[in-house]
Formats: structure tokens, sequence, C-alpha cells
């Protein structure tokens, strides 16, 4: 673990080198440690794979006292239990209308699409980070056979709700945008809503499961197709 200046009233800590389960309840750790213990100095967190931004008040404190602070408040983490952050299911519409790539996954892995539908239900994925857009969160590990590189040429617009896989993350498109992910199917539930409180369903930490619904159900749960 080492930390680095990241800006005038910044820090970054790294935890590993690579992302993991166990990392991710680290990062969680450090932020529960951190918000107890130094309040005050704190205008933001921001985890990421294997990283934290804290972001302090320079009108409260400075880089010494800030890293000091840090030094104190990451020692002796109590142990965080990779499993721990809630379990949130996710609602997915697969088929070939909603995921325009299930062909090309199921091909490439010589498997049918029921299968990669399958496969993809199966996995318990840990949220990473959030980031790219708002209600963005990348979510990983994707069983290996369903892994897929991004697309050689971006789509200029993917619809809102498209859950996609690129590499061994997935993800759900909170809004419509460019993207560059392998689309396998659609999801009703809103990934951003700056009207609600909390304005996401998911935080950095929970664990994501997804759950393949009908068409019909799909649109009675406000998808839009």
């Amino acid at each position: 673990m080492r930390i680095e200046i990241a800006g005038q009233n910044a820090f970054i800590v790294y935890f590993a080198e690579q992302t993991s389960a166990a990392v991710s309840a680290q990062i969680q750790a450090a932020v529960t440690s951190i918000l107890a213990t130094m309040p005050d100095s704190i205008i933001d967190l921001v985890p990421s794979y294997a990283s934290l931004l804290v972001i302090f008040d320079l009108d409260r404190s400075d880089h010494f006292a800030v890293k000091q602070q840090l030094r104190a408040a990451l020692t002796n983490l109590e142990a965080v239990d990779a499993s721990a952050g809630s379990l949130i299911t996710l609602p997915v519409y697969y088929s070939k209308e909603s995921g325009p790539d299930l062909e090309a996954i199921a091909a490439n892995a010589n498997i049918d699409i029921d299968d990669v539908i399958e496969i993809h239900q199966q996995q318990e994925y840990r949220v990473y980070a959030i980031g790219f857009a708002p209600g963005f969160a990348y979510l990983g590990e994707v069983d290996e056979r369903i892994a897929a590189p991004r697309l050689a040429t971006p789509r200029q617009k993917v619809p809102r709700g498209a859950v996609a896989i690129a590499d061994r993350q997935t993800a759900v498109y909170p809004a419509i945008s460019p993207g560059g992910w392998n689309l396998i199917g659609l999801c009703p539930t809103r990934m951003f809503d700056p009207d609600k409180t909390p304005s996401m369903p998911v935080q950095v930490g929970d664990r994501i499961r997804f759950s393949a619904i009908s068409r019909d159900q799909f649109i009675d749960q406000g998808g839009e197709l």
C-alpha cells in the first residue's frame, strides 16, 4: 500500500497492482476507517479497482497532516469479508432483439446463445468502480468462456439499459451514449436517476447478479425497445 500526491488537495492510495474481491473489500474498509477518523478533513473519497482517491479540504488541513492521518487510518484495517456489500439482482431481457452481439459471443465460444445467457447469470459480480458516466458500474469478473474484446468500431448510439461485456468486465449502460462493448441484453432498472436519493442503485463494493426476464416483463418494468 502506498500513498501518493494526486493534486493540490488530493492523495491517491494504491492498495495493489491488480484488482480482486479481497482488494475491493480492503478499499471499502479503508473508506469506513477514513470517514470515521478524519471526517472534518475529507471532501470526497473515490474508490476504484485497486486504489482510492482522497480529496481533502485545504482550508482545514494540509498535505503533511492529511498524509499522517491517512497512514494512521490505514493501519490495522479491520478485516472485511470479500462477500461484504449489498447483493443486488438486476433483471435482464436477453435476446437477439435486445442483445445484438449475443450470436458473435456464442460463436466465438463455440456454445449456444442460451449457454451464454446462462453463464452470464451464474456469476456474482463485484462493483469495482463507477465511472465513464454517472451510474456506469464496472463489474467483474465475467466467466472467461464468454469474455469478449471491445468492438473494433464503437457504436455511435448504445441504448439506456444495455447490458454489455468487454474483456472480463460487464456493465449496464445508464444512458444513451456511444460505446464499444458487446451488447447481450437490456435491463429496465435505472442505473442513474438524479431525482432519486440515492441516485444510483449500486455502489462500489456491492455484489451484482443478473436474472433473465421475458420481453413482456421487461416492458412492464419500464424498459424501452
